[in-house]
């Protein structure tokens, strides 16, 4: 006999906005599916089932989904939550390719590869996807150009999977979080140091001072941000109400930012970045060239 609850799968919650996730929706009355690497990691409750999934493992997705779809049969999934998420702070300079591609490998591949696993189970319950973003798909931060990458680019997919399941009424939302207080911010600062004692001696004098400041900064203001069940409290709403709107900005600063990304003219939100972060002037530190050597 199928089950006649609600199903969601909510993936990357062992912790922060996926946890709250899966806990809020489960208190509502769903059935979540709480997508974990390990199952020590999931969050407890009657209505929650630990799912094992790391959305990089193919392997790992496909028995996932077997697992959900003998559990919902015909009626199919209600709602996926793609959340789970890493986060690499670098300068563009320095930054390792193969760290680079692992961050676009589990932010951007892996949503795609989870979405594209429960497609055909959304389709017969005509559910929703809630995609979740970050508001570093507008406003890209010094030193966070490959966590912003991965954001930017699962915005512009969530805009074309919206557009792409219209027909089967299968909805798309993406939601743009700024200062969320969550373990991944302690995580985060914790990496960011190591990885700065880890630059060469040149990357030490080009970036060393300016990247620790940048990642001071943004960490107290981070820890100064909402809290998870905000997010938590938005999917909610986006997966009830009758017509939810393509895109949903949440968290403490998340319309200051949007609206100076959108209404300053770049070099004023540059110039407002560099302040906030305290980083060098443009050209402070450039080496003057050999004028005379060039001119022959």
């Amino acid at each position: 006999m199928t089950c006649t609850l609600r199903h969601a799968v909510v993936t990357g919650s062992s912790s922060g906005i996926g946890r709250a996730t899966a806990l809020r929706m489960a208190a509502a009355g769903w059935h979540v599916y709480a997508g974990v690497r390990k199952h020590d990691d999931a969050p407890r409750g009657q209505m929650i089932t630990p799912l094992i999934m790391d959305v990089t493992d193919t392997e790992q997705i496909g028995m996932a989904v077997e697992s959900v779809g003998g559990h919902v049969g015909r009626a199919g999934l209600n709602a996926l939550v793609d959340n789970a998420g890493i986060g690499v702070a670098m300068p563009m300079e320095l930054v390792a390719l193969e760290s680079l591609r692992w961050q676009l490998e589990v932010n951007v591949v892996g949503q795609v590869a989870v979405t594209q696993a429960f497609l055909p189970m959304l389709r017969q319950a005509r559910g929703r996807v809630v995609i979740i973003g970050s508001i570093g798909d507008r406003f890209t931060p010094p030193f966070g150009g490959p966590l912003a990458a991965s954001k930017a680019a699962i915005a512009s997919i969530a805009d074309a999977f919206r557009q792409e399941l219209a027909p089967w009424d299968v909805g798309v939302v993406l939601l743009e979080p700024a200062s969320i207080h969550t373990d991944a911010i302690d995580k985060l600062q914790r990496d960011s140091a190591s990885a700065a004692d880890e630059f060469s001696a040149t990357g030490r004098e080009l970036y060393h001072e300016s990247y620790l400041g940048m990642v001071d900064a943004a960490m107290k203001r981070e820890r100064r941000g909402s809290p998870p069940d905000v997010v938590a409290e938005k999917v909610q709403s986006v997966l009830t109400v009758s017509r939810p709107r393509a895109r949903y900005l949440v968290g403490k600063d998340a319309q200051t930012l949007s609206n100076l990304a959108r209404f300053l003219p770049t070099s004023t939100l540059d110039a407002l970045r560099r302040k906030v972060f305290n980083l060098p002037a443009p050209g402070s530190r450039a080496v003057a060239s050999n004028r005379e050597g060039a001119s022959r």
